[in-house]
């Protein structure tokens, strides 16, 4: 069974404009059948998301999700339930695989955006690497590629999305037996992925500019 999934997805939860019902309305309307909202440093948007599909029919498989902010970059972890994720990388690899959750880093050569850069090589236990963020420049892109296949590590493809818009631009098909978030995980370390690049349409880059000036107008606001 083939699997659509957009695994980097932000909310209101942190940075995203969209709450994670909209989030949900917006990856069924794509005809997504995978989903994980990706919140910095809180698993809190994954789970009211995964709370919400309970009563919507049809709804795509939610995959608990953080975006840690470690001491050296953004890791991507995705769990069957929250945990407490350290912000050492050495220690949160071995805590996410003590909960059975998949360490995956996030646009890792987009130093701009907190990629943690050649730091990748430093360590193991990478279940997979994000090797098209469809928010990060073409030169990041292609050097997670090459890191992907230097390390033979699963790939995958993701939006990054901070507005709706942007979500399903870049993808991955996941290769499972059965429709389940263990499934989906366990196909991931197994390597049955293949990602879809892609990058949004000009307006939709106007609209996450727009957005992203607005949040910071806001945040402004709220200090005051």
């Amino acid at each position: 069974m083939l699997l659509k999934a957009d695994l980097h997805i932000h909310s209101t939860h942190s940075d995203g404009k969209s709450s994670p019902r909209e989030i949900i309305l917006t990856a069924m309307y794509k005809n997504l059948d995978v989903i994980s909202i990706t919140d910095h440093n809180t698993f809190s948007g994954a789970v009211e998301a995964a709370k919400i599909t309970r009563s919507i029919p049809e709804a795509p498989l939610i995959i608990i999700g953080n975006e840690v902010r470690t001491d050296e970059g953004d890791i991507l972890v995705y769990c069957t339930e929250p945990f407490d994720a350290p912000k050492n990388i050495g220690l949160l690899i071995d805590k996410a695989h003590e909960n059975n959750c998949l360490v995956v880093p996030a646009h890792p050569f987009d130093i701009l955006r907190l990629g943690i850069g050649d730091v990748l090589f430093e360590y193991k236990g990478w279940d997979a690497i994000e090797v098209w963020n469809a928010s990060a420049n073409l030169r990041a892109n292609k050097e997670a590629i090459k890191a992907a296949k230097l390390l033979n590590l699963p790939s995958l493809a993701s939006s990054d999305a901070h507005i709706p818009d942007y979500i399903g631009v870049a993808y991955t098909i996941i290769d499972v037996d059965n429709p389940t978030v263990e499934d989906v995980l366990e196909s991931i370390r197994k390597g049955k992925t293949k990602p879809h690049p892609g990058y949004p349409p000009f307006k939709s880059l106007i609209k996450r500019f727009s957005w992203s000036i607005e949040r910071r107008i806001r945040k402004t606001i709220n200090k005051n």
